[in-house]
């Protein structure tokens, strides 16, 4: 069930173009632009003349397009600020994001995680030197985790999605892929906190006005999805969903404007359709992709009928499918 309650007044469009070469910019000594590749296998899904690109942000250095959104934030913080250290919430891959940029960097980090997080993404950021706070019975109530912590500790706090930083770090995935695809018809993008959905409706206002930016959000964590219906915002009570990457319960400042405002449509998709999407996946193209990272295709398969004869692109966000959870995907039990 989801209650009514008011956002902070945010604009509606957060970051600028410029914000994001600036990030890119930055981000540039880092990392190498993802590869953006055509499975026919998968157009066989879809209506004939449909073409799906893939990104393969399940290449990047921790498996997750969120490196760029954790190199964005601790590059474009001020010596004081890195030297209190960060501070974040997260399911895991923002989480793996900041950890990765912080070693990078040397800056201390600590990531509040909700309790029984997906134990190898909590090993995955304590590789990378970041400290793990398990807080809280989902990824919400570890935001508030967080910000106890930054006052306590008086560290600076890195918000998954209310962010410009984030937010112009995501973007860069859209405008490599708009620069690889020389244009695309429309995105089917995964919506947790919106980042992705932000990043490719601000690239697209700049370069390709025309194209559609549809979003997908897991039937069990829809808060998002029923705010931009509604066209007010909705917390639900609870985030049910194995995609513990798009696992939020409401929507956020300074994205929840530019979704309502930019967004072409925004479904839902089941457990069971990500589950399907995984295999497809796995069968048509070899890759490995969690839950969040499956939401693209699941998306696309949802708005088959629209998307017909259009050059769509999908992003494998990321790939940091946990072994148990891959097991019960593959078993069918999910």
């Amino acid at each position: 069930m989801s209650t009514p309650f008011q956002l902070d007044a945010a604009p509606a469009w957060p970051i600028s173009f410029a914000d994001v070469e600036a990030a890119r910019e930055r981000l540039g000594p880092y990392l190498v632009q993802t590869p953006l590749r055509h499975y026919p296998l998968l157009d066989a899904l879809m209506p004939a003349g449909t073409s799906l690109l893939v990104k393969h942000e399940n290449h990047q250095p921790i498996c997750s397009f969120k490196v760029r959104n954790g190199l964005s934030v601790i590059t474009g913080m001020d010596a004081e600020d890195r030297e209190r250290g960060v501070v974040t919430a997260s399911t895991g891959n923002h989480g793996q994001g900041i950890a990765f940029a912080s070693s990078l960097l040397g800056v201390r980090a600590i990531v509040c995680v909700p309790q029984g997080n997906n134990p190898e993404k909590n090993a995955a950021m304590r590789a990378w030197g970041a400290t793990v706070v398990e807080s809280g019975r989902d990824y919400d109530e570890s935001v508030q985790a967080m910000y106890e912590l930054a006052r306590e500790q008086q560290m600076t706090v890195s918000h998954s999605t209310n962010d410009p930083r984030v937010l112009a770090g995501a973007a860069t995935m859209s405008l490599e892929m708009m620069e690889q695809s020389a244009g695309l018809d429309a995105m089917v993008v995964a919506v947790g906190g919106g980042s992705q959905c932000v990043g490719a409706l601000t690239v697209a206002r700049e370069l390709a006005p025309a194209m559609e930016v549809y979003g997908v959000q897991a039937a069990g964590a829809s808060a998002i999805h029923d705010s931009w219906r509604a066209k007010s915002a909705r917390r639900t009570d609870r985030a049910d969903t194995f995609a513990e990457g798009v696992a939020t319960r409401q929507p956020y400042e300074l994205t929840f404007e530019t979704l309502r405002e930019g967004l072409t449509d925004f479904v839902t998709v089941t457990d069971a359709e990500i589950a399907e999407a995984i295999r497809q996946i796995l069968r048509c193209a070899h890759q490995l992709v969690e839950g969040s990272g499956a939401l693209g295709v699941a998306g696309a398969l949802k708005l088959r009928d629209r998307l017909a004869g259009k050059r769509v692109g999908v992003i494998f966000s990321g790939a940091n499918l946990d072994t148990a959870t891959l097991r019960r995907i593959l078993t069918g039990e999910l």
